[in-house]
This record gives structure tokens, C-alpha cells and sequence, in this order.
């Protein structure tokens, strides 16, 4: 695998110089990532895939490597790391198995809405344990509300000091092994995305039933339905005030999307370098196939992609790290990098030709994979709903009033 040192879109300040350069220290965590990629995940990827099984053995070894809760808070046992550091691995992690790196950076998403708005106490009572290895779940999408956060049909109703949850979750990540869910749920249905609370709610709660999801690709790691019946959750475990569930939502998702972006980018970089081999040693009409035009082009444009959807994430990462509003480059680079990742497995497969088609290689692996990018943490449609709204709202001269979001 070709070696990747430089940085990205690091922005000085709005007026100064353009830096590229990543820290010895961000180098370090860079260099420490791809070899736990190509050692330890490349070689057993294939056997959690096709057993769908999921990778508890390695996202222990990458927690010793400390390759995982990147940015949970070091007072509370993470990394302490910010946005930038996260896609630097999930990259690397990703180039070996997407799935593995979904279920190993899932912490990050589940813990992300309590350190954006948890208490202290919340902050103490959950995030030490996602640090020591246990699991959550982000427990936002149902059945008729993906895209449409503000169709919420789960319930949380007020009686006294506890809520009582109902509803059905789907398509989960880590719902069949999850010690606590992080679940989105109306207390008010008539106020749309505004009445959308958060709670975190126990495994071992009354009334929680979850089975698992099989899928296409990314098998290694676990989704499912949860299904909520008369939970009780006392009122000290929501996380922010009622209403702000949608808000704290939108800031994860700004948070964790240049992460999936980066997951792009493994991806395409994993397609140039199976393509590029492939191309080398693959002979037809007397020569290799790299000097077939057609199949050289096909590699130059996987490279293209990887530089444009690498530098969008990191941008966007960095973006998030200096507090400025990442809106519009998180949209753009998740979209750009999930459009590329298929793209590029798509073109890898047709470079393999027929045996890109077998799961006797690894491109029919990648083609399965990448094809999740363009739909979970907003579909590609919806990132570029985002865009265009960024764009009205910047062409009338218009800053976002406090506590208002983009509907996604």
C-alpha cells in the first residue's frame, strides 16, 4: 500500500497562508493505523464479512493501539483527540475493511451527544464506560424516518420523574450488543424536528426487545431493529432540555460525517491499489492491461477522486476542530467521498472483469461496502439538500440564528 504523509486544507486563518502539513504527532497516529490495517485487519477481513460476525477480538487489540474513542474527552478515558485525528485513522482502518471500522469508531458516534450536551454527571456516568470497551448504539433511524428526522414516530412521555419510551428502531449500528442506546424520540409530536428529545436508555430496561439485520456489505459490523414497549427512563437520563434532540442530532452528524468521508477515501485507496496490481500482472492482447488506455484511465481517475475526496475531509474535519460551522464541508465531503467510494468499486470491478465479480477477490468486497457510504449518516441526496440550502442562505448574506439547523 502506497504510503500517504501529507495533510489537508489546513487554513491558517481566513486571510493567511495554506498549510498541508500534518503534525509529527498526527503523522504518528497516521503511520500506527496503517500498520494495524494491513497486519492485523486486511488479513482476517474477509472471514467477518462472510460470517458476518463482529470484530470484538480486533476492536480490542486496536483499543490497546489506541486506535479507537478518539475523540472521547481524556477526563473521561478517550483519546481526547479531535475530528482531524478520527478521519487520519478511519481512513487507514478503512483502506482493510469499512465494516471493521464502523464498528470500531462507533463509540464516537454513540458518545458524541454526550459530550456535545450531556451534564457532567451524564458525561461521568456513560462515556468512562465506552472508553473501557463497552458499546453503544446512535438510535436515530426508523422504519419511515430516515431522511425525514422530523417523522419520528418513537414516544417518550412525561409521567412525573421518568419518560415512557415506545416505539421501533431500525437499521441501528451495534443494536444486538449494545450496553446503552442513545435514542432520538418526540415529547412533543405536534412541534415537528422541535419536539425531538434524547435519552440514554439501559440494555437491561423493561420492555426493550432488538433483533439483527442482515445486509449487503460493511457485515462486520452489527445493525438491527430495537423496539421500545412502555420503557420507563427516569428524567435524568435525558441528555439536554426537551426539544433539542433534533439540534444535538445535526451537530453530531456535522461532527461524524467527515469520518464516514474518510471511510470514502480508504475505500478508493484501497480500489487504486488492488486495480493497479491487478493491471500489472493481467496480460491480454500480448501486454499487461495497464497499457490499455481504457484501464489506464480508469486508475488515473480513482487517483483524481482520492486526492479531491482526501483534502474535502480533511477540511472539513479540521473545520469542526476550530468550532467554525462545518455545514457546508461536511456535506460536501461525505457526498463527494461516499459518490467516489462507488464509483472507484464499480470501476474496480470492471477493471478485474470477470473476477472482479467473485468473492474469490477483493473488489466484489469493496463494491458491497462502498454502496453503504451513499446512504447512512444522510444519503448523498440529502448532503446535497444540505448543500443548496448552505448556498441560499450564503447567497442572501444570512448567518444560522442560534439553535437553528439545516433540516436533513
Amino acid at each position: 500500500m502506497p504510503e500517504y504523509t501529507g495533510g489537508g486544507a489546513m487554513l491558517a486563518s481566513r486571510e493567511a497562508s495554506v498549510d498541508f502539513s500534518l503534525t509529527a504527532e498526527q503523522r504518528e497516529l497516521q503511520e500506527r493505523a496503517r500498520r494495524f490495517a494491513e497486519t492485523v485487519v486486511k488479513p482476517v477481513a474477509t472471514y467477518y464479512d462472510q460470517e458476518e460476525r463482529h470484530p470484538h477480538e480486533l476492536i480490542v487489540r486496536a483499543r490497546a493501539e489506541g486506535l479507537t474513542e478518539i475523540t472521547i474527552p481524556r477526563e473521561y478515558g478517550g483519546r481526547g483527540l479531535g475530528v482531524l485525528e478520527l478521519v487520519l485513522v478511519a481512513e487507514q482502518l478503512a483502506w482493510a475493511c469499512a465494516g471493521f471500522t464502523a464498528a470500531a469508531c462507533s463509540s464516537c458516534l454513540a458518545g458524541e451527544p454526550i459530550v456535545i450536551a450531556g451534564s457532567e454527571e451524564q458525561k461521568r456516568r456513560w462515556l468512562p464506560r465506552l472508553a473501557a470497551g463497552e458499546y453503544a448504539s446512535f438510535a436515530l433511524t426508523e422504519p419511515d424516518a430516515g431522511s425525514d428526522v422530523a417523522a419520528l414516530a418513537t414516544r417518550a412521555e412525561r409521567c412525573g420523574d421518568v419518560y415512557v419510551l415506545n416505539g421501533h428502531k431500525r437499521w441501528i449500528g451495534n443494536a444486538p450488543i449494545a450496553s446503552f442506546f442513545v435514542v432520538f424520540a418526540k415529547t412533543d409530536p405536534q412541534a415537528g424536528h422541535n419536539g425531538i428529545s434524547v435519552f440514554v436508555v439501559e440494555r437491561e430496561s423493561t420492555g426493550i426487545v432488538t433483533r439483527p439485520l442482515r445486509k449487503l456489505g460493511q457485515r462486520a459490523i452489527s445493525n438491527g431493529e430495537i423496539e421500545f414497549h412502555d420503557v420507563v427512563v427516569p428524567a435524568n437520563q435525558r441528555i439536554g432540555r426537551e426539544g433539542e434532540g433534533f439540534a444535538i442530532a445535526m451537530q453530531t452528524l456535522r461532527r461524524t460525517r467527515p469520518m464516514v468521508a474518510a471511510f470514502g477515501a480508504g475505500i478508493i485507496r484501497r480500489c487504486l491499489d488492488e486495480s493497479l496490481a491487478y493491471a500489472q500482472q493481467r496480460r491480454t492482447m500480448g501486454q499487461p492491461i495497464i497499457r490499455h488506455q481504457a484501464i489506464g484511465h480508469k486508475l488515473a481517475d480513482m487517483q483524481i477522486r482520492l486526492e479531491a475526496a482526501r483534502q474535502l475531509t480533511y477540511l472539513a474535519a479540521w473545520l469542526a476542530d476550530q468550532g467554525e460551522d462545518n455545514t457546508m464541508a461536511a456535506a460536501v465531503a461525505k457526498a463527494f467521498a461516499a459518490d467516489s467510494a462507488m464509483w472507484a468499486a464499480t470501476e474496480a470491478v470492471q477493471v478485474f472483469g470477470g473476477n472482479g465479480y467473485s468473492p474469490d477477490y477483493p473488489v466484489e468486497k469493496l463494491f458491497r461496502d462502498a454502496k453503504l457510504l451513499q446512504i447512512y449518516e444522510g444519503t448523498s441526496e440529502i448532503q446535497r439538500n444540505i448543500i443548496v440550502r448552505e448556498l441560499v442562505r450564503r447567497s442572501r448574506g444570512k448567518d444560522r440564528r442560534p439553535g437553528e439547523e439545516p433540516l436533513e
